[in-house]
């Protein structure tokens, strides 16, 4: 293990730190860096994204896929966490926090939004970063990869009505262009340039050879996204820290009870490490791209429900390489073997 995998959340940290200070020293270049995106998507934070994805998209046995059928529970477990629990415990939460605890310092009109984009966090599970932290779990690449398609194509047809339901309202406008220029970008790009790269390498020695040689790249791009996320939000947590710590709060209560509660399902249906941490993973993170998105078109770019999913694409990679750290601590909870490929 090389010094920054040992010491990664040191420079995470640092970097939070750094991309805080360059957004408050540097506002406008950090605005320019912001304004290069399409559908939501920032395409300066993609690339990055891109550099951690494609190491991990190397590792898939495509030959293995069609084995996955073989065990279809940590599969099932996932898919059962992402849209029949997460949501709800997510709306739960944020009635709690919001209304609740801290009702005597948040305005109704104002509380109503949060809790609003702290749904839309809730019922949108991962699919770009869900790779970054399989890879630094030594999750099985291929299972993981199947996960993430099978949440996606549920995305397209339950995000609608599930937020709609919670939200309370008649009608969610799904930004179709967000979510399949994801799932393009993160997962289909990434997985045709590993594919092409397997068959243009042939032998497992020299794909093991570029494996090594793009490591470094992986954190770099992970220092990197950390560093522009917090620069682009500076002036967001200058201007209200408080509240930004109030909403963290539910929203990181949140992603370790899925966490916790995927990974027991997990164990419970006797799956083994590479598949349950992932998994657990999965069921934890979220897609912050298509609620951000869906947050501004419903409620308007200054609202409380933007400000809310913000939050999350803030505490999302501290907290996600917590429970990574978590997850690679706890193998020995997860002694099983499985026909996974």
């Amino acid at each position: 293990m090389g010094i920054f995998e040992r010491w990664l959340s040191l420079w995470v940290a640092l970097a939070i730190a750094a991309g805080i200070a360059a957004g408050q020293a540097f506002p406008g270049l950090f605005t320019l860096l912001g304004a290069i995106e399409v559908a939501q998507i920032n395409l300066v934070i993609a690339v990055l994204i891109w550099l951690m994805i494609y190491p991990m998209m190397l590792a898939v046995d495509f030959s293995a896929v069609r084995r996955i059928g073989r065990n279809p529970q940590p599969l099932l477990v996932t898919v059962g966490m992402n849209w029949l629990v997460k949501p709800f415990t997510m709306a739960l939460l944020a009635w709690w926090f919001i209304r609740g605890l801290y009702g005597a310092w948040i305005p109704a009109e104002l509380g109503d939004e949060l809790i609003a984009g702290m749904i839309l966090l809730g019922v949108a599970p991962c699919t770009a970063m869900v790779f970054v932290w399989s890879q630094l779990c030594r999750g099985n690449a291929t299972y993981t990869l199947v996960q993430v398609a099978v949440n996606n194509l549920i995305m397209v047809v339950a995000f609608a009505p599930i937020a709609a339901l919670l939200l309370g309202v008649s009608q969610v406008v799904v930004p179709w262009n967000t979510l399949q220029l994801s799932v393009g970008l993160f997962v289909v790009i990434p997985l045709t340039a590993g594919w092409l790269t397997r068959r243009f390498l042939a032998s497992e020695r020299a794909i093991e050879h570029l494996e090594r040689v793009l490591k470094p790249w992986t954190i770099v791009g992970l220092l990197g996204t950390v560093v522009l996320l917090f620069g682009f939000q500076a002036g967001r947590i200058a201007e209200n820290p408080a509240l930004i710590v109030l909403v963290a709060i539910p929203l990181i209560l949140q992603t370790v009870l899925i966490f916790l509660l995927t990974a027991l399902g997990m164990r419970a249906c006797h799956q083994q490490h590479d598949v349950a941490a992932p998994g657990a993973l999965i069921g934890a993170s979220n897609f912050f791209e298509l609620a951000v998105a869906v947050a501004i078109s419903l409620f308007g770019v200054r609202s409380g429900a933007a400000l809310a999913t913000v939050v999350g694409v803030l505490v999302e990679v501290p907290v996600m390489l917590a429970l990574v750290a978590i997850a690679n601590r706890s193998r020995w909870l997860f002694p099983y073997r499985n026909a996974v490929g």
